[in-house]
């Protein structure tokens, strides 16, 4: 780990997970910035990826190399194409996940990762400089100096 990323992800969630890998996987020195690394991956309500819009996301996602498609691919118990007898503009893929291994395999997949790091904390502030983004300040004290957030 170091003291200055090229991007600071705050939030280990989907959302979090996929600008972190997408950051690193373009080359940016990257931060993934998670309360816990245990809460990466987890599934909080519905354990289902895709429906008939998040379907669409999944697909924009996955076309770009993101982890949530691989992701649920590994972890899936069930898949299944929505509205098969309707036009395909109203169908739409979806997998239900087991939990405990859609949460194992997006750790996984985040910690293999290169250029990417996981830093457990709690984001406090932003440090400001020149009307620029420098820096992210945690609750413990530390200072991750970064170009973007």
């Amino acid at each position: 780990m170091t003291d200055h990323y090229d991007v600071v992800v705050v939030g280990g969630g989907h959302a979090g997970c996929e600008a972190a890998s997408a950051a690193a996987r373009a080359g940016a020195k990257t931060a993934l910035v998670t309360l816990r690394f245990e809460t990466i991956g987890v599934m909080s309500c519905n354990p289902a990826i895709g429906g008939l819009g998040k379907g669409h996301l999944v697909r924009e996602i996955d076309a770009m190399d993101g982890l949530m498609g691989r992701v649920a691919d590994a972890a899936g118990i069930q898949f299944r194409l929505l509205n098969r007898r309707k036009g395909p503009a109203v169908r739409g893929p979806r997998t239900q996940a087991d939990r405990k291994l859609y949460r194992l395999a997006m750790q996984a997949a985040i910690s293999e990762q290169a250029g990417l790091d996981v830093v457990e904390g709690e984001v406090l502030d932003f440090e400001i400089a020149n009307e620029r983004l420098a820096a992210v300040l945690l609750a413990d004290g530390r200072r991750l100096g970064c170009g973007a957030v």
